[in-house]
């Protein structure tokens, strides 16, 4: 089992740990750690002893190991090791408008999509919550410190949310109410965990949801998204359309174009037909290159025209800005460092 990380223990647990001191003491360590995203050397209305005691019974759980930028700056992408040896990945993007940290629910992930460089290198142990909340606190004084503020957060990281729900949303709950980010601001992705996607819509927080779903076909995305086996795309739209309905959230569908796999005019049909009645919002990404999945993305010019083809059918279609390719901190390159997993030969889909 990992050690108990400095963001594990809720209000509860850290009042215990607290015993015998004065009550307020567990506020002012509350929010020091949660509102002012300080270490406890920092907390200067604590006590030193008491200070020296929780930096050695509370350690953070992320270790940096690498720190790498591009895009001038604006992109960051860290490396941590965690207690056990495990690594992650997290990735903090500047806009112009807002800042916002991709995190890791997963170290690796046991989806198997042979296109994503996390789901290559397989799976290794679920995160914990404080692991989860840590990068987003970690990536906080980062934007702070850049004279940003982070606005957003993206469960789109290394591994899948949902098969790891319980320390997801116990992450959720914690940045919605101890580090103060609203639910229109947190985003989880899911290749289509259709229990774990109405669970989610039972919540009391409506977050976002966004489909990892790249086929719209049952035989193409039993090819890209081994899990539709399970949850094939008939079942996947009606959990999809009970999250949208009771929740209210505009659904988000992403697509990775793949040159000659998913990029065909029969595909923009396809996917148009399954998106406008669900009301949802297509985010096209190029693929991006991973070394265990040798077949191309597609060409700018294929993205732009098979856009105008959703558009045509009437869906609601962006394209997404890429940004980290250079640091293998883009959609589907996290890998931490791991080496592909080997896999079958593919056919040509």
């Amino acid at each position: 089992m990992p050690p108990v990380t400095r963001y594990d223990l809720d209000r509860d647990a850290l009042g215990a740990l607290l015993e015998g001191q004065p009550r307020y003491r567990v506020d002012q360590v509350w929010d020091g750690l949660h509102q002012q995203l300080a270490d406890p050397a920092e907390m200067t209305n604590v006590p030193l002893a008491l200070r020296d005691r929780l930096a050695e019974e509370l350690p953070e759980g992320l270790a940096l190991t690498t720190e790498a930028t591009s895009d001038g700056g604006d992109t960051v992408k860290w490396l941590w090791t965690l207690g056990d040896g495990a690594r992650v990945e997290t990735v903090l993007m500047h806009y112009p408008q807002r800042s916002t940290v991709c995190v890791s629910s997963q170290a690796g992930c046991a989806m198997a999509c042979g296109f994503c460089a996390t789901g290559q290198a397989g799976f290794t142990r679920h995160l914990s919550a404080g692991e989860i909340v840590e990068q987003v606190v970690r990536a906080s004084r980062r934007a702070r410190a850049d004279g940003r503020r982070l606005g957003n957060v993206v469960f789109m990281g290394m591994g899948e949310p949902l098969a790891n729900y319980d320390a997801t949303w116990t992450a959720i709950r914690r940045i919605h109410d101890d580090l103060g980010l609203g639910a229109r601001h947190l985003t989880v992705s899911t290749v289509g965990v259709v229990p774990g996607i109405r669970r989610l819509a039972a919540e009391d927080l409506p977050v976002n949801l966004a489909v990892s779903l790249h086929a719209a076909d049952d035989e193409l995305r039993d090819r890209l998204v081994p899990l539709n086996r399970r949850y094939p795309l008939a079942t996947l739209a009606e959990a999809c359309a009970h999250h949208v309905e009771v929740t209210g959230r505009r659904l988000s569908l992403e697509w990775a174009l793949i040159a000659d796999v998913n990029d065909r005019p029969v595909d923009a049909a396809r996917l148009a037909d399954y998106a406008r009645p669900l009301r949802a919002h297509v985010n096209l990404i190029p693929l991006n290159p991973t070394p265990g999945y040798p077949t191309r993305g597609t060409s700018p010019a294929g993205v732009e025209d098979f856009r105008r083809r959703l558009e045509d059918h009437g869906a609601n279609v962006t394209v997404r800005d890429t940004r980290g390719t250079s640091i293998d901190a883009a959609c589907g390159q996290l890998a931490a460092g791991a080496a592909p997993v080997a896999a079958p030969g593919r056919r040509r889909a």
